[in-house]
């Protein structure tokens, strides 16, 4: 299949021909969200922790005897229903990360770029040149775009580009190593150049 490659300076377009099997691929709705539930698991640190009846530090002894106290038998001061006790059920420090196979993240990125482009959100330009790091640059970008909500993906992360885009909201740049699914369904559209094509044809 072909796609329209955009020239920002002279404002024309040509195609370029690209893969079926990336940008071609019907969508698979319960893959998509596997993997995008699974990244976002990745994401929590999960290092949340509180202390129970054994990490409170205490409670050693018996508080008071077994029998003839006429209280209730105790065998520590640090149970769940003692003041400065521990917790009943007390959180600790877990890793939420899923196992994903290659194969299929692979598949639900491709998904994604295939929908991307079936509803006329995936964007291809010849080049993003960023001469200076100026928010009014990539101002200027968005409008000749027509776009108000963009992820711009270059082969290799330029800082200029960064640096002019980081104070804008609806504004995001990455490169082709650090796609992640979660930003490209996030933004409404993706800009991406003609050698970032390249670069995610050749590791899909």
């Amino acid at each position: 299949m072909k796609v329209k490659v955009l020239n920002l300076k002279t404002n024309k377009s040509t195609s370029q021909e690209v893969s079926d099997d990336i940008f071609g691929r019907n969508y698979n709705e319960s893959l998509v969200h596997q993997i995008t539930t699974a990244y976002m698991a990745g994401g929590r640190s999960g290092t949340k922790a509180q202390k129970n009846r054994a990490a409170v530090s205490g409670g050693g002894k018996k508080p008071w005897k077994q029998k003839g106290t006429g209280r209730a038998r105790a065998g520590t001061s640090r149970g769940p229903i003692w003041r400065s006790g521990g917790v009943t059920f007390a959180a600790q420090p877990r890793n939420y990360s899923q196992k994903v196979n290659k194969k299929m993240y692979k598949g639900a990125i491709s998904v994604i770029f295939s929908e991307l482009l079936r509803n006329d959100r995936l964007k291809i330009v010849s080049d993003l040149e960023i001469t200076e790091p100026k928010t009014k640059n990539i101002t200027s970008l968005m409008k000749s775009l027509n776009l108000k909500d963009a992820l711009l993906m270059t082969d290799e992360l330029d800082e200029n580009l960064y640096l002019s885009s980081r104070n804008l909201y609806h504004v995001g740049v990455c490169d082709t190593q650090s796609i992640d699914p979660v930003s490209l369904i996030g933004y409404d559209n993706v800009v991406m150049t003609k050698a970032a094509l390249k670069k995610v044809e050749a590791m899909l």
